[in-house]
């Protein structure tokens, strides 16, 4: 070691002095003591020199620093103890060399107080080195060093780690690179588990001097490991042990990764790293917790304790401490020593930090040894917070919660359970702490979570299905209403239970005893009453002492009617427990039965006054029940039924206080807000009490009961009628009774009394049904005798009800119960049906003489209605026989038709003639020549049939063509100057003329008709004969002159009929109706005759006409071209104007046409088939010149010239 002299110093004080240049001066001769760092003295010599020659401070300083490195700390504190006093301050810069002194004896101080086991000794040091701090800060407080002791100080103090960092900070914002306060922001960071912050602080400590001492990777390594990269853990750890052989913070740290690994060969390395550690350093709390956990694992329990102990007094940390007590508390664990164990895992507790929550799972498991499930489920609770879904604790706390009271526990507990079977679908008894729990809220779900439990014990365990499952598995088919199916699981646990008994005799005897009582049940519900009985008996002769069985065969004799005898079952068990709850009430519930309100309320009150029931929410109950009846009673005392109220509102309050979801204690004060009178906040409380439940009938009967008092009578019978559907498997007299006055106050009386007999015969004993069902009687025979349109029958009805009622008051008033209604009520409802009845005579004759009169009035219109059946018939006969007789004419007319019709088709020579003077005509008419009408009226159908298709293209959608005799407009009448006769004779004259015409042109007809037949092949035979048929008929005609008057009549109706025909087929038809109206006699009918024969023998040749003519004109118009388009614009010029000018014009002569065609019609001899067959006719003429058009168009005629063909036609029809 290099010396250390005072001459140096002293020199290089001169130094310092010739520097700064201060005025002291030294003294000219002066002593030199040297000292050796490596041969200091004693400390006592040395501080006497110090004294002696008043060194300065700064010599103090450098001599206890040197006296700490070679560990005399005894004479480096009273060094500096004494330097603090006693140390020369009288030089430059001595407040640093100040601050320093109390730093380093404050740093001294923290150090000890470390390593200090003793509290009170390591408080009072670290009062000691806070006071020294203190003082130097008030010498230098912003000095880099001093504010590094400082914070370290605070830093080691632990609750101090905000101040440490305000002061790290302040350094580094000084340096920015200053190891000691880089490390110490390190190490606020790691504590804060701000890993990745503290790792940034290691790098870049390690990065302004790479030559870091190995505490650096150390931490660096924690850093890593924390943040999950174990491989850069490990090397840190690696490159620490590199750095110091001997750091056992990273054999540690390397042993721990090695030992996570799992692996043999990691293991091994881990273990041995772990006992080389040891060696160098056996106080190290973390090498000996680690190792005593590695013992534990070998089930070296001793060294365990041994290790663990030893390092739990080796450190003041409170982590490693909860660590030590951990591993000591499972090591007595394991041993079964329970008490050690639970002490050390509550120590633990007490230590750990938050994420340490080990302890707590086994200080949770010491609480159920005990029976703390409370405090079990807590700490459960705090391991399942800080691991969320754990298995093992979620079963833990869901078997803990299944047997709390809690409702909300439950619910927690079924969730727990759903969890863990569906994380482990396998864990039996997962499943069968669920089925336990659902048993009470969703029994289909309890079967099948058994079922799986079983499944699985068959198919996973390999092991048969235990009794005790069997057993539950029948009780929820019973509470199904699986009787038989509960039946089969019964016995089947009954037959595992005695195979079972030969390991276990007393436990699996036990679960016999359960099943048979169970089995007991069963029959009960069957109502196999006997062997119910049986079993009960037989288990008490095995075990005498099993209430339940004394109180079901109680409950059965109670069921049969044996009140004395199930008095005294209840009793017998109490005679095994005199406090018995259950005894108690079915003894007071007898009392109540028998309306013994005083007795009954005693009994409930007596469970009250003991202390294990006195909050039985049963007895509660019961006597709000009681308080409540006494309310039904009548009173005038409105104080007392008040009271009354009140008390039975508090026992329901006080048991709704204990339990909120008490639904008997909710409609319990809903009856009493009813009898409040707030019927319309009763109802809502029953409502939502159903809404809750709907297996509670007194809820439905209640319900019901309300909606009477708010006169909502309808819904009230409907609710009284689905409660007996569902509560009452027989008919319930009471709510029968309930109904019965629904319908009576709603006046359906009828169904009143339906409901009452129907009780009767229920109970036929019951003095009150019989008093209102007499009573209902009475009122509706009053409402029937008052009606004044009554039936006799109904009447005399009301009358035998009205003498039965009176009996059965007079009855009542001698033989009724005083206790239930006042007989002086029947006595005066009897005189009241005794008035009535001497009324009824009086009704009784009104009622029969109205029925005589509706008798005689039904006797009338029978008698009407059978005349009028009678006539009906008469008329249908007549006029079978008038159709009989009609149908053998027309059958007569037929047969003289076909006679005649045989030589009737004869054409005439002079055939040929007509066509070539109507083609000259035609021809005339194109050039403007005017012809005169007698030309014969067969050219005027030609032309008029070719004038039509004009008219349809002209006037589209027109379905009647006008007339010709309308359509005259410049061409003057030369006959408007004769009278009407006169005109008629001269148009006879021209039909007569045309007739012989035709008459001599039949043989050229013949030869057109075969053209038509060969040229079109359309069937144009049936034209013809309709033609023939039509002739034949008008032939018939005259000789039929006789019936004149019948036909008259006839023809004005075929008059009608033919003026539409004649609308239909154009003007074709004028001819017709022109000869209709000159037919006055006979003469004139023959010559209308003829002239109907020529013109249906001219549309026969019709169509070869209109082709003859088309040629002609063909021929004509190459020579005439020039002339025909001036003649066919001026006719249609003249077409259009005649037709816009004479279309009022047509309407007033067509009507006087048309009355002078209805006068004259009398005289006509011709019937309805006449008509029909030139309505016929008139068809097939349109029909053929509809052909004709189209064979103009395919011959190519444009439409001008068909229009001029049409237009010439139609000027011909009109002269």
């Amino acid at each position: 070691m290099n010396p250390f002299s005072a001459r140096s110093i002293a020199a290089n004080n001169r130094k310092h002095r010739s520097k700064r240049k201060v005025d002291n001066v030294w003294p000219i001769e002066y002593r030199v003591i040297e000292l050796q760092f490596d041969q200091l003295p004693e400390g006592e010599e040395v501080l006497s020199i110090l004294k002696q020659e008043n060194a300065q401070l700064k010599i103090w300083n450098v001599l206890a620093i040197q006296y700490f490195k070679e560990g005399r700390t005894r004479d480096f504190v009273e060094l500096l103890e004494t330097a603090k006093t006693e140390g020369n301050i009288n030089y430059t810069k001595s407040d640093r060399d100040r601050m320093i002194c109390l730093d380093t004896l404050a740093a001294y101080y923290v150090q000890e107080a470390k390593k200090e086991k003793n509290k009170e000794t390591k408080k009072e040091m670290f009062t000691k080195a806070t006071q020294l701090f203190t003082m130097a800060d008030k010498i230098i407080m912003y000095d880099q060093n001093h504010l590094l002791g400082r914070a370290y100080f605070c830093l080691l103090e632990g609750d101090k780690i905000d101040q440490a960092d305000a002061q790290f900070n302040f350094v580094l914002a000084q340096s920015g690179n200053n190891i000691p306060a880089l490390l110490g922001k390190a190490c606020i960071s790691f504590n804060k588990k701000d890993y990745k912050g503290a790792l940034a602080y290691y790098k870049k400590a390690l990065r302004t001097n790479p030559n870091c001492p190995a505490a650096v990777r150390l931490g660096m390594g924690h850093c890593f490991a924390k943040l999950g990269k174990d491989e850069k853990a490990k090397l840190a750890f690696e490159r620490a042990l590199q750095l110091d052989p001997y750091c056992t913070g990273a054999m540690v740290g390397l042993a721990i990764i090695e030992l996570s690994s799992k692996k043999p060969d990691a293991i091994k390395t881990g273990v041995q790293l772990l006992s080389k550690a040891y060696s160098i350093d056996n106080s190290n709390p973390m090498v000996l917790n680690h190792l005593s956990n590695h013992f534990f694992f070998k089930k070296d329990y001793t060294k365990v304790q041994h290790l663990a102990l030893h390092a739990f007094h080796g450190t003041e940390v409170e982590a490693m401490q909860a660590e030590s007590c951990y591993q000591m508390a499972r090591a007595f664990h394991v041993q079964n020593d329970y008490d050690q164990a639970f002490q050390y895992y509550y120590q633990a507790t007490q230590f750990a930090s938050p994420g340490f929550i080990l302890p707590y799972f086994g200080l949770g498991q010491m609480y159920i040894a005990r029976g703390d499930t409370n405090n079990a489920a807590v700490c459960f609770e705090k391991v399942l917070k800080a691991m969320p879904g754990n298995y093992e604790t979620m079963k833990i706390l869901g078997s803990l919660y299944s047997n709390s009271e809690d409702m909300e526990k439950k619910e927690t507990a079924k969730s727990h359970l759903k969890k863990v079977t569906e994380q482990y679908p396998d864990d039996v008894e997962a499943w069968i702490e669920l089925a336990g729990i659902l048993e009470q809220t969703d029994v289909q779900a309890a079967l099948s979570a058994y079922g799986t439990a079983s499944r699985l014990l068959k198919e996973k365990v390999g092991a048969d299905v235990p009794p005790e499952i069997l057993n539950n598995v029948g009780a929820l088919h019973s509470r199904l209403g699986n009787l038989n199916e509960a039946k089969k699981f019964y016995e089947a646990s009954l037959n595992r239970a005695q195979t079972e008994g030969e390991h276990d005799e007393s436990y699996y005897n036990a679960i016999s005893v359960t099943t048979n009582y169970n089995l007991a049940r069963l029959y009960e519900a069957t109502s196999e009453f006997d062997l119910a009985d049986k079993l009960y008996k037989n288990i008490l002769r095995e075990h005498p002492n099993y209430v339940d069985c004394y109180l079901r065969l109680g409950c059965m004799a109670r069921d049969r009617g044996q009140i004395y005898e199930a008095s005294d079952w209840y009793k017998e068990a109490l005679q095994i427990n005199q406090d018995h709850p259950d005894a108690w009430s079915l003894i007071g519930n007898l009392h109540l039965a028998k309306q013994e309100w005083g007795p009954g309320q005693k009994k409930f009150e007596r469970i009250l006054k003991q202390p294990s029931t006195a909050n039985d929410s049963y007895s509660l109950l019961a006597l709000g029940n009681v308080w409540l009846q006494t309310l039904h009673q009548p009173t005038k005392d409105k104080s007392k039924e008040k009271r009354h109220q009140d008390r039975a509102l508090a026992l329901y309050k006080q048991v709704l206080r204990q339990d909120s979801r008490n639904l008997y204690a909710a409609n319990g004060i809903g009856c009493i807000l009813a009898h409040k009178g707030f019927q319309r906040e009763a109802r809502d409380i029953f409502s939502q009490v159903r809404e809750a439940t709907a297996d509670v009938a007194d809820v439905w009967l209640n319900l019901a009961h309300s909606y009477v008092e708010q006169k909502q009578y309808v819904a009230a019978i409907q609710m009284y009628e689905n409660c007996l559907k569902k509560f009452f498997r027989h008919h319930n007299v009471e709510v029968l009774l309930y109904l019965a006055r629904a319908y009576y106050l709603s006046g359906k009386l009828k169904e009143c009394r339906h409901i009452l007999i129907k009780a009767r015969h229920i109970a036929p004993n019951d003095t009150i049904l019989l008093f209102n069902a007499s009573l209902v009687q009475q009122k509706l025979a009053t409402v029937i005798l008052k009606a004044e349109k009554s039936p006799l029958k109904v009447v005399l009805s009301a009358v035998g009800e009205l003498e039965n009622a009176q009996r059965n008051f007079q009855w009542l008033s001698h033989h009724g119960d005083r206790m239930k209604y006042d007989l002086a009520w029947a006595q005066s409802e009897a005189r009241q049906c005794q008035d009535l009845l001497s009324q009824a005579q009086y009704h009784v004759t009104r009622a029969r003489k109205i029925d005589e009169q509706e008798q005689e009035m039904r006797r009338k219109q029978e008698e009407e209605k059978e005349s009028i059946r009678k006539k009906k018939e008469e008329e249908e006969r007549l006029k079978k026989e008038e159709s009989e007789k009609q149908q053998k004419v027309m059958l007569e007319k037929r047969a003289n038709f076909r006679e005649a019709t045989k030589n009737l088709l004869v054409f005439s020579q002079g055939d040929m003639e007509m066509k070539e003077k109507k083609a000259k005509k035609k021809r005339g008419r194109e050039t403007g020549e005017i012809y005169s009408s007698g030309s014969g009226s067969e050219v005027e159908d030609q032309e008029r049939a070719k004038k039509e298709p004009k008219k349809r293209k002209k006037e589209a959608g027109e379905k009647k063509a006008r007339r010709p005799a309308q359509r005259k407009k410049k061409q003057v009448d030369p006959d408007a100057h004769l009278s009407a006769k006169q005109r008629r004779k001269i148009k006879s004259k021209a039909i007569i003329s045309s007739s012989d015409e035709d008459s001599d042109s039949d043989v050229d007809k013949l030869k057109i008709s075969e053209d038509i037949e060969r040229d079109e092949k359309s069937g144009n035979e049936s034209e013809k004969e309709a033609s023939a048929e039509e002739s034949a008929q008008s032939s018939a005609e005259e000789q039929n002159d006789s019936d004149d008057e019948k036909k008259r009549d006839e023809d004005d109706e075929s008059g009608d009929e033919k003026e539409k025909s004649n609308d239909e087929s154009g003007d074709e038809k004028e001819t017709v109706e022109k000869s209709d109206q000159e037919s006055g006699d006979e003469k004139e009918n023959a010559e209308k005759s003829d002239e109907e024969s020529g013109d249906e023998k001219e549309s026969v040749e019709k169509s070869d006409q209109e082709s003859e003519d088309e040629k002609v004109e063909k021929s004509d118009q190459d020579s005439d071209n020039e002339e025909t388009k001036e003649h066919e614009s001026d006719d249609e010029k003249d077409e259009t104007k005649e037709e816009n000018e004479e279309s009022e014009k047509d309407e007033s002569d067509g009507e006087r046409m048309e009355a002078e065609s209805g006068d004259e019609s009398g005289d006509e001899k011709e019937d309805k088939h006449e008509s029909g067959s030139e309505e016929e006719t008139s068809g097939n003429r349109k029909r053929e010149l509809s052909s004709d058009n189209e064979n103009n168009e395919e011959e190519g005629e444009t439409p001008k010239k068909k229009s001029k063909q049409l237009a010439s036609s139609s000027e011909s029809d009109e002269e």
